[in-house]
Formats: structure tokens, C-alpha cells, sequence
């Protein structure tokens, strides 16, 4: 049996996302940008505007709101720097946490190297941010506040309603990094009072090499890569027609679904969270109810996490021990580190991430190798 338990890295694509956006490859795919003079191109960028229409109602935005991107790194790199060249005489200050995804510290460092300050939020044991904080924090300087909604490591939901309050009474733009949300937990960027959101089509059972940001009419942003005029000239760089459709059609199943599959996940991981009372030594990571449905992130006493992975892949069953984009390298995760775990325990945390297509039986047979496994590694000390 096969089981991928590692949705929180990517999801298999819907076959009715498939079946949408595959016509685009073979029949429709001339070029939107020509569509003045092509009735192909003009269904073409018909077809763009309908999915950016499906992609602005998953979060409750205006279609014009929504500007497509190659994926989450994208969108927050260009959140982040984009604010940061429409304030480049003002040189001020960004507030974040220390536990958000590489693409935002890496681009906070280097906006750092440009001459803007950023200062970090603390987190709590279960890398939870106090909005009192971010009030306390914000000065006449402040330009930006970016928190993810949540974490892709421990699935902690930060208070993004609140901390979006604070900035918006401020006159302070707030983007979040929503690309583990989107699609599985309900979003209103209204609501939240967000003015940036970034979105990955992989993330929700759609294709890689597609996303989005969401830019609330009115915010100051910078285009930060140059080129043609696409996207209303603030996004360069040839449309992805069938990743576009791809995308579209998985928020749009995603916005219908999104109920059924969370009440499905939280079944599966309910039952796998009491199978792991009974084994002595395991430690939940992470907010022990305000955390993504079909997140569970583990240290397991006297396992590591190498050893778990490789005897769980050899079964036929895919977990990981971090975020994707950090797999393969062999330095504790920034994120577990700043909760404060115990350092003996840095390398025995896995991540196990649900998606809709998992079944009780695939549950079933990883709890049955899992604790097999922890029996085998346990026995040999």
C-alpha cells in the first residue's frame, strides 16, 4: 500500500482540475496578451478572468484584487519587497514573527540589506503570537506587518482578525502568508482586515508553478520583477494559462468542499491523535486546538526522525520532518527551535499532514507500521 501523509509540502491534483485546465496544453493555448486580434486568445483570457473570479471568492476579494504569480515564494517575496520599493524614501520598518516560511525571512533580509528595519514578534510554546504585541511594536516608521495565517510546521493559526484590526486602526499594511490555509480553512480578507494574502494552487489540490496574490484596491505595492505588462502591468512575465484554469478550478471546488473535507480530516486525525496517547513518549507540537485540521507534528522520545522516515518510506507510506523547501538539509528547524522544544529532541520530529484523498484504512496501516516501528527502534537501545 501507498500512503502520502505529506500534504502539507503538495497535494495530488484533483481530476477535476485535471480535466478542466488539460485543454489548455493541446487546443487552447495561444497567448492571452494577443487576444485584440485572435478569437482563440480572447477565450483565452476569458477563461483567466473566470478563474481569477474563482480564485477572488475562495477568500471573499474583488476579481481585480487577485493577481496570479508562479507560487507562494512568489507572492510573498513580491508582498514584501513590493511595499518596500513603494516606500524606498521612507526606508521604514517591518514587523513579522521569527517562525514564518523561508520566503518571507529571506526577503526580510534582504529588504533588510536595503536599509528597512524588521523587528520580531515572540512566540509562544505553541508558536502563537500576542496581538498586544504587535500594537506595542508599531511606530510612526512601520510600513508593513506580515504574519502567516499558519504555520506549515506545527499548523499553529495565528490571530490574524486581531492583528489585522490593530494594523488597519494603525494606517500599517498587513499581508499574510496564507498558502497552508487557503482552501482548507475559511478566509474573508474582509472580515480579517488583510490587505496582501499569498495563495499556492498546490497547496489545495491544484497545480505547482501557479499562485496568487490578493492586493486590497488602493494598497502602495511595486511591481519587483521587470518585463511586459501583464497583470495590469504589475506582474511581468507570460501568462500560465493551464496552471491559471488549474487554480481556479481547485479554489473553486475548494470553496464548496471545504466543509466535508474538514470535518473528514479532523475524523482521521482524531483517531491517529488517540492511537498516539497510548504510546509513551510522543509530544504534540504546536496549538493543541487552534491548528490546521489535518496537521500533527510529533517528537518521538529515543526515534529519530531519519531513521521513522526511512523505516515508514521503505512501507510505502510518506511523512517528512520539515517543510519541503528545508528537507535536505541537516540543521534543526528554525521553527521548533523557537518554540523552545528540548534540543534532544530537534531531529525526532516528524510532520503529518492530511488531505481529503486519505482514507481511514490508509490511517489504519500507517498507526500499524508507525508503532511497529517505534517497538523495533525503542528495543535495539
Amino acid at each position: 500500500m501507498y500512503v502520502y501523509l505529506n500534504n502539507a509540502a503538495t497535494t495530488r491534483v484533483d481530476g477535476r482540475v485535471l480535466y478542466r485546465f488539460s485543454k489548455f496544453f493541446r487546443n487552447l493555448y495561444e497567448n492571452p496578451m494577443t487576444s485584440f486580434y485572435s478569437p482563440g486568445a480572447k477565450e483565452v483570457e476569458a477563461e483567466i478572468e473566470k478563474a481569477r473570479k474563482e480564485v477572488a471568492d475562495l477568500i471573499n476579494a474583488s476579481r481585480k484584487e487577485i493577481y496570479f504569480t508562479s507560487g507562494g515564494t512568489e507572492s510573498d517575496n513580491w508582498a514584501i519587497k513590493g511595499v518596500c520599493l513603494a516606500n524606498w524614501e521612507r526606508k521604514g520598518e517591518i514587523i513579522s514573527t521569527p517562525i514564518e516560511h523561508k520566503a518571507v525571512l529571506s526577503s526580510l533580509e534582504t529588504v533588510r540589506k536595503w536599509g528597512f528595519s524588521v523587528k520580531f514578534l515572540h512566540v509562544d510554546r505553541f508558536g502563537m503570537v500576542d496581538p498586544d504585541e504587535v500594537r506595542k511594536l508599531i511606530t510612526g516608521r512601520t510600513i508593513l506587518i506580515s504574519v502567516m495565517h499558519a504555520n506549515n510546521e506545527i499548523g499553529t493559526i495565528e490571530p490574524i482578525k486581531e492583528i489585522g484590526e490593530i494594523a488597519r486602526e494603525k494606517g500599517v499594511i498587513f499581508h499574510t502568508d496564507a498558502v497552508q490555509t487557503a482552501a482548507h480553512i475559511p478566509i474573508d480578507v474582509e472580515e480579517m482586515n488583510v490587505d496582501l494574502l499569498s495563495m499556492s494552487a498546490h497547496k489545495f489540490y491544484g497545480p505547482k508553478g501557479i499562485g496568487a496574490l490578493y492586493i486590497r484596491e488602493g494598497v502602495k505595492i511595486e511591481p519587483f520583477m521587470d518585463g511586459g505588462h501583464q497583470e495590469r502591468g504589475l506582474r511581468a512575465g507570460t501568462h500560465n494559462v493551464p496552471g491559471i484554469i488549474g487554480m481556479g478550478e481547485a479554489a473553486k471546488i475548494g470553496l464548496s468542499e471545504m466543509d466535508k473535507e474538514m470535518r473528514e480530516v479532523l475524523e482521521l486525525k482524531n483517531y491517529i491523535l488517540e492511537r498516539f496517547e497510548k504510546i509513551e513518549g510522543i509530544y504534540i507540537n504546536g496549538h493543541p486546538e487552534k491548528r490546521l485540521p489535518g496537521n500533527i507534528n510529533i517528537s518521538i522520545e529515543g526515534v529519530k526522525a531519519e531513521k521513522m522516515l526511512l523505516y515508514l518510506g521503505l512501507n510505502g507510506i510518506i511523512v517528512s520532518a520539515g517543510p519541503a523547501c528545508s528537507a535536505k538539509k541537516k540543521t534543526p528547524s528554525h521553527v521548533l527551535k523557537t518554540i523552545g522544544i528540548p534540543e534532544d529532541l530537534y531531529f525526532n520530529t516528524i510532520r503529518i499532514s492530511l488531505g481529503k484523498f486519505n482514507t481511514f484504512e490508509e490511517i489504519e496501516y500507517f498507526l500499524d507500521v508507525f508503532e511497529a516501528g517505534i517497538r523495533e527502534f525503542r528495543n535495539k537501545k
